[in-house]
Order: C-alpha cells, then structure tokens, then sequence
C-alpha cells in the first residue's frame, strides 16, 4: 500500500513540501447537488433574500480562494480561474465548479471546496422554504496537470 503523503514517518500529519515539483498549469472540476422540491425550485426567483444562484456562485468562487485556509495541509495557491456553474433540474440544482492555476500542486481541493460552499449557500438560502433539502453527490469530475496525470470520473 502507498503511504499516504499528508503523514511523516512517524505517523504524523504533515504538509507536503512541494517545492521540488515542476510548476505545470492545474485544473479541476468538482459536482455537488442539491436536492430540493418542486415548491421551493419554483420559489427560487421570489426568494427574500436574493438570488440563491447568483449568491451561491459568488460563494463558491470566494470559497475556491479560501481553500488553504479552511483545509489544513492545502497550500496556498495563486488561482487564475475560478468558477460555479448552477443548473436546475427537475429535483433540485446540479452545482459544478472549476479551479484553474498554474502551480506546483493540483486544485481539486479548491473545486470540491467551491462546489460544497456553493452547494452550501443553496441551502442557507432556501432553507426557511423547507429544512428537508439535502446536499448530494460531492464529488471530483476531473482534474488534468501533475505528476500524477490526468482523471475523469
């Protein structure tokens, strides 16, 4: 099994000391859904408190900056492109987020962070239409640069 690198020898946790890594431009794509009923998707644009879908993309770019800050062993990185894309289905809204740099580590972290946070911001601002809404499905789309390679779910 390989060790994970977020631990020292000793089993300690650790950042990762990435300045021997070549600086490749990084990009990742995360998904997040959040599950709510008809009543409340057709209430979106009445919404009190403004618009959840402009709100959460905000939320969720500012999120994508934020990372290291939140996360412990992420670094700090310097993103050129941030983005949450927000699509309503039939069942709830479908939340996709991007992270761009160009750096020394990869920014998936910066993606699953900007779609929870977007995908946390729907809820913070529907929630008094209905407390059964759920987040779902966090996950990573894809993400291309590294050592490591490309991956697409």
């Amino acid at each position: 099994m390989t060790q994970l690198s977020h631990y020292d020898e000793a089993g300690n946790a650790r950042m990762v000391d990435v300045g021997a890594k070549q600086e490749t431009r990084r990009t990742a794509k995360a998904h997040a859904f959040v599950k709510m009923s008809a009543e409340v998707l057709a209430a979106l644009p009445n919404n009190p408190k403004g618009d959840p879908l402009a709100v959460a993309k905000v939320a969720g770019i500012l999120a994508a900056k934020r990372t290291s800050d939140l996360i412990p062993m992420c670094h700090s990185l310097p993103l050129s492109f941030a983005d949450v894309e927000t699509t309503i289905e039939a069942d709830g809204i479908r939340v996709i987020a991007t992270a761009t740099t160009f750096a020394q580590t990869g920014v998936e972290m910066e993606a699953l962070t900007a779609a929870s946070v977007a995908a946390l911001t729907l809820y913070d601002m529907t929630k008094a239409l209905d407390k059964r809404i759920e987040i779902q499905d966090i996950w990573l789309l894809e993400k291309t640069g590294g050592k490591s390679g490309d991956f697409k779910r």
